[in-house]
């Protein structure tokens, strides 16, 4: 599948299914596609993993070198253009970078930065001649770039930044003075994008260089993990910058800033979902080798169970990072040469919903696998000398980094209320029918697939009707409602990854992938426990927004309607994912 042929809409998920031929997974991949993967593969495992203690210990010069050793390989430029000395390659290469230097710990960070929210800005909304000034050199390493958003007052609130940019009597200048805070890569940045408000008004974008006077490197942070990543307080004293360092129009510096932290969502999930396989991989290479009781502890059932848990759930991740992917191109694909910056930013903000999702999913799938990791690594996994215990510290601040998974959660409904507000969805129509199914139940079929279809559509049809409760009993001051929202989020959430699940699993069986009754299984096994997860969020929404006899019509139509696709062989199933996975010694793609 070319994922340009056709672009699905924003959001479009919580409305209707897709057809196959619309999702992207990661066995649709190009011999293209495979090649960056094996270039960024080869330079972990040769370049960075031997140095995993060096840059632990906080060597930024040895990150900084191994960056331009990166850019030499075309690993920071995949998403440049060529006309400006990058690669000029779709956002499905950009994922799979991202994804495999995710377990890279503090150079995955250093790197995803500076690919991405510290590069893209220029990329999608410099001047020409902003873009011949600066993306060759991002692109090679030879400048190694930053991103300045957040403020001692300013975190999840961005737009209250209080950094202030005036413009010189001359007309030259603009005269920067600020603070910003937790900025990466700053020990060792070449050139930084700052938010800044211009006569403490407009808030503006700007590309401020390290050798600008009146910038200044406060002392490194010390962190809980991630600690191979320079981070500091960049501080701006009566900085001198050049007015055609101003980055897009005054006063435009939120389109830009909100835009491509859409990527920096997207991104960021591909990394983590990376650093979940090394872990799995790893936990499955203890287990297999470590022996209690005379037996090893791969052959223990309770550890055979976690290890089917953990694998279903990086299967599900996996599969919403490249649904996603193909998403961000089929929308994005073809604008990173355009000077139109109106479609640049709607384009690169159609599938906000999708990012953040990806963004939440990637982080506590890893929080999750990291945890049972150490678990399965017993006293070991509390030592050093085991990546999982670095791992378990890093994966820490990813439900943190561009934008809380709180605020990532907020998004996601507020998102389809706008569209419903827009006129883009007829939303009484769907509620109706989707209450009507939820009150003539279900007959599963015995096809897997065909069950597990019939599952997700149940998903959809509670959050549709959830969400229609939700603004009849709240209306326009919904947006106030963040414990209605945080429970539509979840149910949309795990729609969307048990959607991702069973499609890509239908497409494996449909192309006679090799593990497609593997991938059937990880399949199931996800869904099962989306059920229940569902469940609750639905009835928590269900008791406090519904009122009498619709109130417990409605709880019990959950029930019901959920409990029908519960199976009698979840052990036994379990039991054969986790074998498959114990014999590979590897998470099975």
């Amino acid at each position: 599948m070319n994922p340009v042929d056709k672009m699905v809409k924003g959001g479009q998920f919580l409305t209707e299914r897709i057809s196959l031929e619309e999702m992207f997974t990661p066995e649709d991949l190009t011999d293209e596609h495979k090649m960056i993967q094996e270039t960024a593969r080869k330079f972990l495992k040769g370049e960075v993993y031997p140095h995993r203690e060096t840059i632990e210990s906080g060597d930024y010069d040895l990150v900084a070198s191994l960056m331009k050793q990166a850019g030499e390989l075309g690993l920071l430029g995949h998403s440049i253009p060529e006309a400006y000395g990058g690669l000029g390659l779709d956002k499905i290469s950009k994922g799979i970078v991202g994804e495999a230097l995710g377990s890279a710990s503090g150079y995955s960070v250093a790197h995803s930065n500076h690919t991405c929210i510290a590069s893209l800005p220029i990329t999608y909304f410099g001047t020409k001649e902003q873009k011949e000034t600066y993306l060759p050199k991002l692109a090679s390493g030879e400048f190694i770039g930053a991103y300045c958003l957040t403020e001692p007052e300013a975190g999840s609130d961005a737009l209250s930044a209080r950094t202030t940019a005036v413009l010189n009597e001359e007309g030259t200048h603009y005269i920067l003075n600020g603070t910003k805070i937790y900025i990466t890569n700053a020990a060792f940045a070449d050139t930084f994008i700052v938010y800044a408000k211009v006569d403490g008004e407009h808030f503006s974008a700007f590309i401020v260089e390290r050798g600008f006077s009146g910038v200044s490197i406060g002392p490194e942070e010390q962190k809980m993990g991630i600690k191979g990543s320079s981070t500091c307080s960049v501080i701006f004293e009566d900085c001198q910058v050049p007015v055609k360092n101003l980055l897009g129009d005054v006063g435009r510096g939120h389109v830009i800033a909100l835009n491509v932290l859409n990527l920096g969502r997207f991104n960021l999930g591909f990394a983590t979902t990376g650093a979940s396989r090394a872990v799995l991989d790893a936990t499955l290479a203890q287990v297999t080798e470590r022996k209690q009781f005379k037996r090893r502890i791969a052959d223990f059932p309770a550890t055979q169970e976690k290890l089917a848990t953990m694998a279903s759930e990086l299967y599900a991740a996996e599969s919403v990072m490249y649904r996603t992917a193909g998403l961000v191109e089929s929308a994005l694909g073809g604008y990173a040469e355009s000077f139109d910056y109106k479609s640049i930013a709607k384009a690169m903000n159609e599938h906000a919903l999708e990012s953040a999702i990806c963004k939440v999913v990637g982080s506590e799938t890893l929080d999750y696998i990291a945890d049972e990791g150490v678990q399965l690594h017993g006293g070991a996994g509390f030592i050093k000398e085991y990546p999982v215990e670095q791992a378990y510290r890093d994966a820490r601040i990813n439900r943190i980094f561009e934008g809380t998974n709180e605020i990532n959660r907020l998004l996601i409904p507020g998102a389809f209320f706008k569209r419903v507000a827009k006129g883009e969805v007829d939303a009484r129509s769907l509620i109706e029918k989707a209450q009507a199914k939820l009150e003539s139940g279900v007959q599963k079929e015995e096809d897997i697939l065909t069950s597990l279809n019939q599952a997700v559509e149940t998903f959809r049809n509670i959050f549709l009707v959830c969400a229609g409760a939700a603004y009849e009993a709240y209306g326009e001051a919904m947006k106030n409602e963040q414990e209605t929202l945080m429970k539509l989020a979840n149910i949309a959430i795990d729609l969307y990854r048990a959607e991702s699940s069973v499609i890509r699993a239908e497409k494996a069986r449909a192309k006679q992938d090799r593990h497609s009754t593997l991938k059937e299984k990880l399949a199931q096994t996800f869904v099962e426990d989306c059920l229940a997860r569902v469940e609750t969020n639905a009835k928590y929404l269900g008791a406090s927004l519904l009122k009498d006899e619709i109130r417990s019509q409605f709880l019990m139509g959950v029930s019901i309607n959920l409990n029908a696709f519960l199976t009698d062989n979840r052990i036994e199933r379990n039991r054969v994912i986790a074998s498959q996975m114990i014999e590979a010694n590897m998470f099975i793609r």
